[in-house]
């Protein structure tokens, strides 16, 4: 591979379980900074002139962006979120760490080979690019910077509540391989209570029982390695329908005569009602990967019912969205609609775990991770829901937040001759695409929402609580500022501007947060 780290460019492929079921001024600057390097890499792909003023904030609302102020609600402890025995954790993709290769992000890998068409010879050029986003850049470090990284990761999972990662393994050697083994290490080193789960991918692995099990056993031996309180290992494959369940009794037979490793087996399946039965007399509990389509969460209720009446516990996937250019396909997920109908079934159907899926696969467009297009605001608006599902409560909205998202084109919008030729169509099953903006809005009370849409205004009464409204897409730049009596509260402009222009499609919706401004969000315009 070259200087490359461990074959991300061909991360392997997901799909759904089935069909229609399924800030601070340092942070600030560094993303303004960002704009010198972007020229090369992806403001090319936005060339049409503005279509409207790009709105400012107000400069009257309160100071956010403080520590403890991100947030709509006051986050509990960490030890508070752990009593509660729900455990949650984060799809940890291995080929995507804050950094490949430990240089400044305006000639890091990322730039140079993933966020545009050109990158590692020209290879991804068919479809314009491998990814359409990244990780929020980090400075090059001294001393072993790859675990100072993976300890930060470790730090942001669990400031938002997180219990710890599901580590997807793709390889058995190589530097996928010294990752995982890396992600242990630093998860034990920042917080011995945060978990790492193992989950064997059975899409890209071809080991043998005794193989894999031997493996398994050596990450198990970890101290970080996540367990029952019983002692057992948790061992959660991914497509583990890919091998028979008598294979799987070899491998689980193996660890526990050959390694002395008990195991609690938690199949994820990507067809869940074909192959429940089938396993469930080994398996300790059930997860999917999931629809991340807006319209098709519903089938969350049956598949719980169905773990619980088989006995087992179920890891319930939760999800941002889904665009994958280099497989041209991609679900409508509604703005932040996927996001709150799957935990709002985690939370109202009685879901054991939660695995958010992912953290960190900017292949697959699906990342909660703080990233340069959304910065923080997928995760931080995910922390509320975690924490009703972890406590049994909703948390009191003490602090009014606006999310504010949308995507930089529309989604019919046509790549530029030539510079796509594999284009992104909706996967079969998924909601039909629509064109919106939307003004998620929490607040302590009754308050007046101010929006500027592509040059419009109007304005709209939100409720106390939680409300999107949701606003047709326009070209232009979009802003949302809640105004109670004659105090202007919160407010949110997005970094982005709209146009009908485009070199190549990028469909994922991009967020800002009135509780980060001017942190992540930079679209090179």
């Amino acid at each position: 591979m070259g200087d490359t780290p461990a074959g991300p460019s061909s991360p392997r492929r997901r799909h759904r379980a089935r069909g229609p079921r399924r800030l601070l001024p340092a942070l600030l600057l560094g993303v303004l900074a960002l704009g010198a390097w972007a020229g090369s890499s992806m403001a090319a792909w936005n060339q049409a002139p503005p279509s409207a003023e790009r709105p400012l904030p107000t400069g009257k609302a309160p100071a956010t962006g403080r520590p403890g102020t991100e947030l709509p609600f006051d986050m509990p402890s960490t030890r508070a979120l752990r009593a509660s025995g729900r455990l949650v954790f984060a799809h940890y993709f291995t080929p995507y760490p804050l950094s490949l290769d430990n240089r400044p992000a305006r000639e890091d890998y990322y730039t140079r080979n993933y966020l545009t068409r050109h990158g590692e010879k020209g290879k991804h050029q068919r479809y314009g690019g491998l990814l359409r986003d990244r990780p929020l850049p980090v400075a090059p470090r001294s001393g072993n910077w790859e675990l100072a990284n993976l300890r930060q990761e470790v730090r942001t999972a669990r400031a938002a509540g997180l219990d710890g990662f599901t580590v997807d393994i793709l390889s058995l050697s190589g530097r996928n391989w010294e990752r995982v083994n890396l992600l242990l290490d630093a998860a034990h080193a920042e917080d011995p209570g945060f978990r790492i789960m193992l989950m064997p991918d059975m899409t890209s692995l071809r080991a043998d029982p005794a193989t894999l099990a031997a493996r398994l056993a050596q990450l198990g031996r970890h101290p970080a390695a996540h367990r029952l309180p019983d002692g057992r290992l948790v061992v959660s494959p991914f497509k583990a329908e890919a091998k028979t369940p008598a294979w799987w009794s070899r491998t689980l037979s193996a660890l526990e005569r050959r390694h002395a490793t008990r195991t609690a087996f938690v199949p994820l399946f990507l067809d869940l009602a074909g192959n429940a039965e089938r396993f469930a007399p080994m398996s300790h509990g059930f997860s999917e990967w999931g629809s991340r389509s807006h319209t098709s969460q519903s089938g969350a209720t049956a598949d719980i019912r169905l773990a619980h009446r088989l006995g087992k516990i179920w890891m319930q996937p939760v999800s941002v969205q889904d665009a994958r250019p280099n497989q041209g396909i991609y679900d409508e997920a509604g703005n932040t609609a996927t996001l709150r109908a799957s935990w709002g079934h985690a939370i109202d159907d009685g879901a054991d775990w939660v695995q958010l899926t992912t953290w960190n696969d900017y292949s697959e467009g699906s990342h909660f991770a703080p990233s340069l297009r959304h910065g923080h605001a997928y995760l931080d608006l995910s922390s509320y829901y975690l924490t009703r599902f972890k406590t049994g409560q909703w948390p009191r909205i003490v602090r009014d937040t606006v999310y504010l998202t949308s995507r930089a084109q529309f989604a019919g919008a046509k790549p530029a001759p030539g510079a796509q030729r594999l284009t992104m169509r909706p996967r079969p099953g998924s909601a039909e695409p629509r064109d919106t903006v939307e003004v998620l809005t929490f607040l302590t009370a009754p308050a007046t929402v101010h929006t500027f849409n592509g040059g419009q205004r109007a304005s709209h009464r939100a409720p106390a609580g939680v409300h999107p409204r949701l606003l047709p897409l326009r070209r232009g730049f979009s802003a949302a500022t809640v105004e109670r009596g004659t105090a202007v509260t919160a407010e949110a402009s997005a970094r982005h501007q709209v146009r009908d222009r485009i070199d190549v499609q990028d469909l994922q919706y991009y967020a800002v947060t009135s509780g980060r401004p001017g942190a992540g969000g930079w679209s090179g315009d």
